[in-house]
This record gives structure tokens, sequence and C-alpha cells, in this order.
């Protein structure tokens, strides 16, 4: 009796300790990660850099489409290192803020969804082969 009472609250702080490993791991909205990441560089058109909602530095980025903006910015494009330069970041929390910028500039993009974030890996992998890397 006493061995399941045990196994039984073991079990419970391992599901905690799971639980508040998930919520730790939160994905960042594309507004927190342009605020942490991008804004030093789109804020103000650094080395190049499309400016946040200007509609005029993103009309060539949109016509491209999310996918390929996406892919590029994430392997790294010009100026820009891959990942905006925050290595930490994960695909979907790059792809939001890419579709947040996207936005504020006037285009018509959603958050990332699963199909999305298929074709954007497709489009990277056509990206490094471009590149050579």
């Amino acid at each position: 009796m006493k061995f399941k009472s045990t196994h039984g609250l073991f079990s419970v702080l391992l599901g905690v300790a799971f639980t508040s490993g998930l919520a730790a791991q939160e994905l960042k909205s594309g507004e927190q990660v342009y605020k942490q990441t991008c804004f030093a560089c789109h804020g103000a058109g650094v080395a190049g850099a499309p400016k946040f909602a200007g509609e005029a530095d993103w009309a060539h980025l949109v016509e491209e489409g999310q996918a390929v903006v996406t892919a590029h910015g994430w392997v790294g494009e010009g100026a820009m290192p891959p990942k905006g330069g925050n290595a930490e970041l994960r695909l979907e929390e790059f792809a939001r803020a890419v579709a947040y910028m996207g936005r504020a500039a006037g285009a018509d993009w959603s958050d990332p969804d699963s199909a999305m974030l298929e074709t954007v890996r497709d489009e990277e992998r056509k990206r490094i082969e471009e590149l050579g890397k």
C-alpha cells in the first residue's frame, strides 16, 4: 500500500514538472519576437532592412510570399543573420514575427499553421541549396 501511495505521488510530481516545463516553453507571439529581436534593425531600417509598417519597403516581399520571406529570413538574408540573430527562436516564433511585420505593412498574412510551416521548411531547403550551404 505504501508503494502505491509513493508511486502515485511520484506520478503527480512528474506530471506537475512536465506541465511546468511545457508552460516555460510557450511560444512567443509575433509582436513579442518583433520587440525582442527584430525591432533593432526593422524599426529604423538598419542595413537596408525593410522598416516596420513601411508598405513601400515590404511591397516586393509581399509579392514573394509569406513562406519565401520567412524561409529566407530564417536562413539569413543580406545583412540579416539567420533567425534574426536570435539562435533561441523556434521556427514558428520567427514565422509569427514575419507575419506580424507583414501585416503591419499591409499584407494579408496569418500566423503560421502546420501547412505554412511545412511550406516554409520546403523553401528553407531550396534557399540553402541556392546558397550552397
